[in-house]
């Protein structure tokens, strides 16, 4: 899934201008068949993770107690209803995500944190392993003040976790607001599901996050 690389952002103007309408994509998850773009259960809460190649982040969160449904697409850029190559060209600023569904009373946004930050290495910048380019930063996209201190915290206690293991290398992960989601095309979704033999390239740094209560992938 590695793509020639891109280190820089493009602006309003450079970006490529997209579409109106949304990609045809899945209706229901393959795993679980609930429903990608809901409805979902009242008092449910969504969060939103980049971190790398969306193929095997989304198995990551789908396999986590507590997460309703999931699914993959693309965010933090400019570009309206982007299709995957357009993502993979680095013009339209956006990462590839996943998009969680979870129940507050199963588990936590914190919880969710922790799987974030232990099964992707969030101190590379603009890759992700041999995955290079903008679309394969580490990102959190909050949704609320109380996603956006949560989110911060979990940083800062996770970098000092990382000192004290010896990785001086600071973390890049860009914390902002979440904009619009797109949904990816539908042969992204539940990829390693319909595909069990496919590509990963999901790999922690080793360390563990001192957050949430233990889940884990």
């Amino acid at each position: 899934m590695a793509h020639a690389p891109t280190a820089d952002l493009p602006t309003r103007e450079t970006a490529l201008p997209g579409r109106a309408e949304p990609l045809p994509t899945d209706e229901v998850h393959v795993v679980n068949g609930r429903p990608l773009k809901g409805p979902h259960p009242e008092g449910f809460q969504t969060a939103i993770f980049g971190m790398g190649c969306f193929w095997g982040v989304e198995r990551v969160f789908w396999k986590l107690p507590g997460v309703w449904v999931t699914s993959v697409g693309y965010a933090g850029g400019v570009t309206p209803n982007p299709t995957y190559e357009e993502v993979c060209s680095g013009r339209t600023g956006h990462a590839e995500v996943v998009q969680v569904v979870f129940d507050p009373a199963q588990t936590s946004y914190g919880d969710l944190l922790k799987a974030f930050w232990e099964n992707h290495d969030p101190t590379q910048g603009m890759r992700q392993g041999n995955d290079r380019g903008t679309q394969y930063r580490s990102a959190l996209y909050w949704l609320d003040d109380a996603q956006r201190a949560e989110a911060e915290a979990s940083r800062d206690a996770y970098q000092a976790a990382l000192i004290t293991a010896g990785r001086v290398e600071p973390i890049t992960t860009q914390i902002t607001p979440a904009g619009p989601y797109y949904f990816a095309e539908g042969y992204h979704q539940g990829y390693l599901a319909k595909n069990p033999g496919g590509y990963c390239g999901i790999a922690g740094t080793g360390v563990t996050c001192p957050i949430g209560v233990g889940v884990g992938a």
